[in-house]
Order: structure tokens, then C-alpha cells, then sequence
């Protein structure tokens, strides 16, 4: 890593950026580089807090002639590996949402969330293809392929990207899209934040305002008659009914409302862009599979889509995994309950989610990608609240446990924005498959040679 000298000439550029320049010290320095996942611990040498591309410019072509690595966090929800030393530059400030109603499209700066995008697109009956948080950055998730909520209806978040405006390592402000720099468009749909920062995209919207969409929750203990009864249901399904099956071990925590607080549940959340009366009868084998508890499912704004799966809003030390699962024979259910069902008492992981693939998330895409789990039938995910070292090390064991045991019924894939802490190179190599991988890599010596952007889910240079 790159030693730098806080009286060095070089530091006179950055005098040009109107956001921010914070040392490990100065005040508003640690606000600067916290995200929302507060399991690392952020310390670069220095943080530029963004008001604008020309800042982005600016910190980029200051890296690349000081030989910097550079970070970038919007939101940091995807955050799960500490960044130290270097430059981060953080895009908090840069909000703006651009919806043209006519072209159906909105252009996204790169800090926005998706509730932005949403509170934006409404008014014009539009909606956008965001995940389970509308908390979460715009950029970092599409950037990662992105798995909405109604994916098996639309697809991911990066096929409605039509362009990017990026600045690459080099301090080039670029703008890329299926005609101009393809490798480059290819690269950023799918690749994550290897090859430069976006500091705006262009994306399609959807002709929608109301959704069916809720969730049904059941004790812990019906986890097997339920989860077999979903591994059914779901292949019956249209592509407009979107569907998860969870365990949760909620903590009782104020926040979390009764009766679920501090229980064990199991958790079927759908999401239907259908007739609501074809929705509701859709529904009726997993309604009545077993005793429900509470019963959320209704008619709402799309802008609702956070009641889905009521995901915590305050930031939290937290761990996240995930494998792209083949598909849910008889015995894949076994292991996955023996693991982290009924009978794992002491289990620390807070959600373990299977949600149903297919559909549009199997469709290719007419301009080719990054991404690698459309041949995925589910997607399993794991999260867990690091609240102690010792809770660490229990999570870390009931992932590796689950990931090993699940392994024989997977594609051998992640999906970059939820595979968590990234290892050895191999192990980061797992969220593509091994010829994207390795175009993976060529674009980045392309655009990246030295290596600049190496924080987080990287790949190395060819």
C-alpha cells in the first residue's frame, strides 16, 4: 500500500474538491467513512467526501498520479471488508434523481438510494427495480447485477441499465453504453466496482404503481411441512409471483413488533404485479400449508416494497453469505433443516433466506453481461449480527457448516454483491464463471492496470 506523506506537493490537487478532504483525526472523519454494515472498520489515509463528478475527476487523477488505491462507498450497505490506508471517496452527497417520464427513464447519481429512485418515479406511475432495502445504494447494487424483488418478472436491476457515466483509474471521465466502450458497459453490469466509479447511470423504469406484496409468517417449528410445501409450489409458478422462504431468529429488540419479537419464525414473502384475485388464489397452498401468525399480504404502492421483508433500517455489525442453489430436491431440504432448522436451537444466524430464481433472472440479456446465476433455480442467503467476537466465530462456522453441506446441490457461484467477505482469490472468483472471470480480469488491465481500485470484491489484473 501506498505511504502518504501529508506534506507532499501532490496533495495541492485536492485542494480543487469542493466536498470535503478528512485525515484519520480531523473532524467528521469518522461520520465520513462509517457505512451501514458496521462489521469493518474503515481507517484510509484519507476520505474525500464527493459533491460532484468534477470531485470524482479530481480524486481519481490525484490517486492514479500518486500511485493511490482508491475505494469508493456510497451507502455501504455492501460493505464487508475494512479499507485501509488509501483514498476512499464517498458519493453521500451526490443524490440527484432525473425521471424522464416519456422515455420512461431515470438518470441516477452516485450516491442516490433507491428510495429516492422510487419517491421520484411515482408520481409518473413508474417504479424501478430495486432490492429488499430501499436503503441500499442505486449504483453498488446494479453494479453487482443487482437481485430485485420482482426479478423473476423484470430481471435484474443491470439488464434496465441502458448507460453509465464512469470515471476510470486513469481520471477519464467516460460514458459508456452497448455502442460506445462495450467491453467497458459489459464490464459494469455484473463486474462490480472493478474497472471505475460510476457517477451516474441511466436506467429504464416500469409502468407500475401497485403490487401485491406482504408476508406470511409461521412458527419456526412448521420450517419442514413449509419449506417442502414451497420446494413444490414454486416451479407451478408465473413469473409475476415472486417468492422467499426465510428462518428468522429475531432478537427482542424494541424496534422488532409483536408478537414476533425475540421468536423463531418461518417467513413465505411474495411480491405479484398480477390481477390481485389471481395473486390471492395463487397463494392458497402455502396460506394453508400450516398456522399462520401474522399475515401481511395486501394490495400496496410499490413505494411500500420495504414491508416486504421489513429489513432493519439502523446500520448493524453485520455478516452476509450466499450460494446460487441448482435446485430443492427432497434431500437438499433435509440437509438445509439440519443445518439451520428447528432442531439447531443455538443457531446464530439471524436470516437464512431461500428466494426462487427463474423466470426473467434466467432470461439472457440482448446485450451480453457479467452476470453469472441465471442458471440458478434458488438463491440461498445467510445473515447474521456480529454483536460479540464470540458470536463472530459462532456465525463463521454456521456459514462455512451451511455452505458445504448446501454445496453438492449448487452451481458453485456467488453473487458479488452478497458473498460476503471476500477471501483468497479463488474464493472471490466463485461469483463468475471461469470464462467471465478471466474477460473479468482483461478488462480490468484495460482500464485498471496498476491495480488502483483493489478494496472489496476485486479481481486482479491479467
Amino acid at each position: 500500500m501506498t505511504t502518504m506523506h501529508h506534506n507532499t506537493p501532490d496533495l495541492f490537487a485536492l485542494s480543487d474538491i469542493r466536498g470535503p478532504v478528512l485525515r484519520p483525526g480531523d473532524e467528521g472523519y469518522a461520520d465520513e467513512v462509517t457505512g451501514f454494515n458496521l462489521s469493518p472498520t474503515h481507517t484510509p489515509d484519507l476520505a474525500v467526501g464527493a459533491t460532484g463528478t468534477d470531485d470524482i475527476v479530481t480524486a481519481m487523477r490525484w490517486a492514479s498520479a500518486t500511485n493511490t488505491p482508491v475505494a469508493v462507498q456510497a451507502t455501504g450497505h455492501g460493505a464487508n471488508f475494512p479499507i485501509e490506508s488509501g483514498l476512499l471517496i464517498t458519493t453521500t452527497r451526490m443524490t440527484d434523481v432525473t425521471i424522464d417520464p416519456a422515455e420512461r427513464t431515470a438518470t441516477i447519481a452516485a450516491g442516490a438510494k433507491w428510495r429516492h429512485v422510487l419517491e421520484a418515479a411515482a408520481p409518473h406511475g413508474l417504479a424501478a427495480l430495486c432490492g429488499t432495502s430501499t436503503d441500499a445504494g442505486v449504483i453498488g447494487y446494479t453494479l453487482g447485477g443487482g437481485l430485485p424483488v420482482l426479478g423473476r418478472t423484470y430481471g435484474y436491476a443491470s439488464d434496465l441499465v441502458r448507460s453509465l457515466q464512469v470515471v476510470t483509474p486513469d481520471g477519464t471521465l467516460r460514458e459508456t453504453d452497448a455502442d460506445h466502450e462495450p467491453d467497458l458497459f459489459w464490464a459494469l453490469r455484473g463486474g462490480k466496482g472493478n474497472v471505475g466509479i460510476v457517477t451516474s447511470l441511466v436506467s429504464d423504469l416500469l409502468p407500475l404503481s401497485r403490487i401485491l406484496g406482504g408476508a406470511i409468517y409461521y412458527r419456526g417449528e412448521d420450517a419442514e411441512t413449509l419449506l417442502r410445501t414451497y420446494a413444490d409450489w414454486t416451479p407451478t409458478l408465473p413469473p409475476e409471483m415472486c417468492t422467499a422462504f426465510t428462518l428468522l431468529r429475531l432478537p427482542p429488540l424494541p424496534s422488532i413488533p409483536e408478537p414476533l419479537r425475540g421468536g423463531f419464525w418461518s417467513r413465505v414473502a411474495i411480491a405479484w404485479t398480477g390481477d390481485t384475485t389471481e395473486g390471492e388464489r395463487l397463494l392458497e397452498p402455502i396460506r394453508s400449508a400450516a398456522p399462520t401468525v401474522v399475515d401481511t399480504v395486501a394490495e400496496m404502492d410499490f413505494t411500500a416494497v420495504d414491508e416486504i421483508f421489513s429489513e432493519p433500517q439502523d446500520p448493524l455489525p453485520a455478516r452476509e453469505s450466499c450460494a446460487l442453489l441448482r435446485d430443492l430436491p427432497p434431500e437438499a431440504i433435509r440437509t438445509f433443516l439440519d443445518e439451520v432448522g428447528p432442531t439447531v436451537p443455538d443457531c446464530p444466524l439471524l436470516i437464512v433466506e431461500l428466494r426462487h430464481m427463474g423466470g426473467a433472472l434466467a432470461r439472457p440479456t440482448p446485450t451480453e453481461d457479467a452476470v453469472c446465476a441465471r442458471d440458478a433455480s434458488y438463491f440461498l442467503e445467510t445473515v447474521a449480527v456480529l454483536s460479540s467476537p464470540e458470536t463472530a466465530e459462532a456465525v463463521e462456522r454456521a456459514t462455512a457448516a451451511l455452505h458445504t453441506a448446501m454445496a453438492p446441490y449448487g452451481t458453485g457461484r456467488t453473487m458479488v454483491n452478497i458473498h460476503g467477505k471476500p477471501g483468497t482469490e479463488s474464493d472471490r472468483a466463485r461469483a463468475w464463471t471461469p470464462e467471465v472471470y478471466n474477460r473479468l480480469r482483461r478488462t480490468k488491465s484495460t482500464y485498471d492496470p496498476a491495480n488502483l481500485l483493489r478494496f472489496g470484491h476485486t479481481v486482479t489484473p491479467a
